[in-house]
């Protein structure tokens, strides 16, 4: 029998295991790249000479090794003479999984990206129409576009895991830790300090805002541009037996079948609206709530009123129990045309080659009909305008991201239910612990996603203090600056929010 020293065994296990540490830790990270450029613009009627930033940013672990890489583009004003005075806004799209090429490339960047205004044409390929956005904001505030881990060039480095990053607080935690950093860095903790999302990026807002009184730095905000708000997915989540989405989702099946002509014709959108609205609230939560309560007198009554605000006929709507599902009506609307309505944006129309599946079978058509052109036009602008040259490809959009996001809202070992996805009674306490900090909420009348009634809902509870918040409307969809004139419009109402 051979025996063998326990002791041994120890220190052969103990080197084994200290040989693998040493080795992780020696994972070669490159030197964070920048890459710095100048430029002027006209804003607000002013001529501003800026420096475009785009670099990497580092964030580190406890051990001071770098973990993960964050991609940043920040145009920040040259000549001030006090940066106190001078706002940042920082600005990120949604996904999860959205790099913020939607919000640089079609919002807030100084280049644009035009596609068809009136949702009636796809981009096509190549080349495409970049101009000078000749409504900035860059008169008001210097802009830092971010993009989350595993979107853009941003990426874990070194030991760091995605799943570090690919979470609800995950994710905030590391944009907040981004921003301190950014704020630090180039000193501007004096500075008014307001954050831009879309979709899920408002959700990210408001939990960054929360994450961002945290960790021994409280950074306080002034101001939350929340556009098509998604905060609580209970009314932008079309699925069975969600009530809650039936009636968040019909006064925009109601602005789309206007759109379309379909239905409302001969009155003004927002009047017809209007009387949608009243409906949902004063008969259709009871016709839902009480289900198969109703009589056949009351069925009947109910689906020639959804047929007279969706444009859906009658029998269609009792067949499907006076619950239309949101896929369904984009494919039904349209039908008899063989087009399926776009989900981001009820304006656009999918040419199906499936007549008859449940739902949009080519996918997104607002979509699918702009993406080529935003993607070509981020990596165009880029190498061509700021010098930036990568050795990876730019990820606008990351599928692998959504499908393994932890969507959990407490930290790992607290007992939790999955449950729809909801942060907004968490902006009511951030918005109580900081009363200077003022929100904006700016929704798309023809968005089949995140509707604009459901902000209404959501704003309307959850201790949110109503009088605080400033809503705005345009008649495009979840990307409503695509439609030009409300691209002027959301401009001008961001200009005046940042203004007061």
């Amino acid at each position: 029998m051979i025996k063998v020293n326990t002791l041994s065994i120890f220190l052969i296990f103990s080197i084994a295991i200290s040989a693998q540490e040493k080795k992780q830790d020696s994972i070669a990270v490159p030197e964070p790249k920048s890459f710095i450029s100048t430029h002027q613009i006209t804003s607000g009627g002013k001529s501003i000479k800026y420096k475009a930033i785009a670099s990497e940013t580092y964030l580190k672990n406890e051990s001071e090794k770098p973990v993960a890489s964050i991609w940043s583009v920040a145009y920040v004003q040259e000549g001030v003479s006090n940066y106190a005075k001078r706002p940042v806004t920082f600005v990120f799209n949604g996904g999860p999984g959205s790099a913020s090429v939607w919000l640089h490339m079609g919002m807030f960047g100084p280049k644009l990206i035009k596609v068809n205004s009136d949702a009636i044409e796809d981009d096509g390929a190549a080349p495409y129409n970049l101009v000078n956005n000749e409504n900035g904001l860059f008169d008001l505030s210097d802009i830092v576009f971010i993009d989350p881990v595993g979107t853009g060039y941003s990426r874990v480095v070194g030991k760091g895991e995605v799943k570090d990053y690919w979470g609800l607080n995950e994710d905030a935690k590391s944009i907040a830790k981004f921003i301190r950093l950014w704020i630090t860095e180039n000193n501007r903790w004096f500075s008014p300090k307001y954050i831009a999302g879309e979709s899920f990026g408002t959700i990210r807002a408001v939990t960054v805002a929360n994450a961002l009184e945290k960790d021994g730095q409280n950074m306080a905000l002034n101001g939350l541009i929340l556009i098509s708000q998604a905060l609580d997915y209970a009314g932008s989540t079309s699925v069975q037996d969600n009530i809650t989405s039936y009636l968040t989702y019909l006064p925009s099946m109601a602005a789309t079948a206007w759109y379309h002509k379909k239905a409302g014709q001969g009155k003004i959108l927002e009047s017809f609206i209007e009387e949608c609205r009243k409906y949902t609230y004063n008969s259709y939560a009871s016709v839902l709530y009480r289900g198969s309560l109703l009589n056949e007198v009351e069925k009947n009554e109910a689906a020639e009123k959804l047929s007279y605000f969706t444009g859906l006929d009658k029998d269609y709507i009792l067949k499907s129990d006076l619950k239309v599902l949101m896929h369904r009506f984009q494919k039904e609307l349209l039908a008899d045309q063989g087009l399926a309505l776009g989900r981001l944006d009820g304006r656009f129309m999918g040419n199906e080659i499936d007549k008859l599946s449940d739902g949009p079978h080519l996918g997104d058509a607002s979509s699918y009909q702009i993406s080529a052109a935003y993607t070509a036009a981020l990596n165009h602008y880029l190498a061509s305008e700021l010098n930036v040259k990568m050795n990876r490809p730019y990820i606008t959009s990351n599928d692998k991201i959504y499908k393994n996001w932890n969507w959990r809202l407490i930290p790992e070992g607290k007992q939790w239910e999955p449950s729809f996805v909801n942060v907004s009674r968490k902006l009511a306490e951030t918005m109580r612990r900081n009363p200077k900090m003022k929100v904006m909420v700016a929704s798309g009348y023809f968005d089949l996603i995140t509707p604009f009634f459901d902000a209404e809902y959501t704003f309307s509870r959850n201790g949110i203090e109503r009088d605080k918040i400033k809503m705005t409307y345009y008649e495009g969809g979840h990307m409503m600056y695509t439609h030009e004139p409300d691209f002027i419009r959301l401009s001008n109402d961001i200009r005046e929010f940042l203004s007061h």
